[in-house]
């Protein structure tokens, strides 16, 4: 079920339940812990617009975790409680909310956004301010904030294992490159990224099509059929996708009504999961891929127990689990360590602690927070199967660890970020000096 058609009553429920709306109180709290100072947690997800069927998920997500942890009694003696505000898939209003959060509602760390263009929405306002947001998606890089914790994946951790997996022998041999994505920063940054490694790989500019289309673009026939013509050459062709939000449904409808297979012209996603599938008939997309750091579909103790966990808590067991609700996961039981540790919520304490804290992952491994603010990561490709799944065709051998600045990029090449020592997100390694 997609979190489009999860009804607005059941949602309601659940917030009743669980005690979550601002100003609620806290989750679960019973006893002494009752009596405790709250700590304010911000959920900072868009609940309607384009984004809601990518967001509303990662919402209720961070609901069952405050949950969990004030039934083992809170953090620092102190329940916890969450503010949950709607920005909407309005960028401005992303801002205005998390100023809302952190000056009026007074939270201690926000966790969200979906979009790049979201997260530098808040940007200014969690430094302004000097608060904590813990960011759950795949991003282009290019970034290192004292206040932000990047969860999702960079570039190096998605988008370049990616590529060179569809480039290999196992992946098709693929000579032919679509770069297709949502108009805005991540996708286009993304794509700079990938135009620059394919062209150092010996691809040639001929052999790469860049396409960016709108929020929430419905009109795919004209787009899908440049595609196909692209690909009509005698060369193997595959499509690399940076679409975002619910502009993935008619295009993928499209792919299908243009018979458009994955034996022809796959398609690897960066932001297709298990929650978007819900919602589309994948029988058409058998075979096109994803590339994650999770899956629902991996067989682990871990994964399978946090599944039933999610089952439990919405009382739904058709609902989905995917990759950055896993990076909330992380995320979450990162901070809880570093609040533990600092003593304290106060952001300033602890982002003080968060270098080195470590968590394990729902895939076998252990996530290390690096002085960059990113962490280590496995990655996995996975094939659409017919029921919405995930086959995994290919992982990495080991933990990745997520870099802040690209290598592709000339602007970016010589950069460092680290909080821990050098208290600088974008140190040159070249001229010796932290940037602007």
């Amino acid at each position: 079920m997609s979190s489009n058609s999860f009804s607005s009553v059941t949602r309601r429920r659940l917030l009743q339940a669980s005690g979550a709306v601002a100003g609620a109180g806290a989750l679960g709290s019973v006893g002494p812990l009752a009596a405790a100072e709250p700590i304010k947690i911000g959920i900072l997800h868009s609940l309607s617009g384009t984004m809601a069927i990518s967001e509303t998920t990662l919402k209720d997500v961070m609901l069952m975790l405050i949950d969990a942890q004030n039934k083992k009694g809170g953090v620092i003696g102190r329940p916890l409680e969450a503010v949950v505000v709607d920005p909407a898939s309005n960028w401005p209003l992303f801002a205005e909310k998390a100023r809302e959060l952190i000056a009026k509602d007074k939270v201690s760390v926000a966790f969200g956004c979906w979009t790049s263009v979201s997260r530098k929405s808040v940007l200014p306002v969690f430094k302004e301010l000097d608060s904590l947001l813990f960011y759950p998606v795949q991003y282009e890089g290019e970034e290192s904030e004292r206040n932000v914790v990047y969860t999702g994946a960079a570039p190096n951790q998605q988008a370049i294992p990616a590529v060179d997996y569809l480039a290999s022998a196992d992946g098709g041999e693929v000579k032919r490159w679509v770069l297709a994505g949502t108009d805005y920063v991540y996708p286009r940054t993304t794509n700079k990224i990938l135009e620059a490694y394919l062209k150092k790989k010996g691809v040639a500019p001929d052999d790469i099509m860049i396409n960016y289309t709108p929020f929430g673009q419905s009109d795919w026939q004209t787009i899908v059929a440049d595609i196909k013509r692209f690909g009509s050459s005698g060369k193997k062709t595959a499509v690399v996708s940076t679409i975002n939000g619910d502009a993935n449904v008619p295009f993928y409808k499209e792919l299908g009504n243009q018979g458009i297979a994955a034996t022809d012209i796959p398609v690897c996603a960066f932001s297709v999961g298990e929650e978007e599938l819900a919602g589309m008939d994948t029988k058409p997309l058998v075979g096109h891929l994803a590339a994650w750091n999770n899956f629902e579909s991996i067989d682990t103790p871990a994964n399978k127990a946090f599944i039933e966990q999610w089952h439990a808590f919405t009382k739904n067991p058709k609902r989905t689990t995917n990759d950055p609700m896993e990076a909330h996961y992380i995320g979450f039981n990162m901070w809880v360590k570093a609040v533990e540790k600092a003593g304290s919520a106060e952001p300033d304490k602890v982002i003080d602690t968060l270098v080195g804290i470590t968590q394990d992952n729902l895939t076998g491994g252990t996530a290390e927070l690096l002085a960059n603010h990113h962490i280590t990561k496995p990655v996995f490709i996975g094939e659409i199967k017919a029921d919405g799944q995930f086959d995994v065709v290919w992982k990495s051998d080991k933990l990745i660890a997520g870099d802040a600045w690209s290598r592709e990029l000339d602007g970016s090449k010589d950069l460092v970020g680290d909080w821990k020592t050098l208290k600088c997100g974008n140190y040159n390694t070249v001229t010796k000096k932290c940037g602007a």
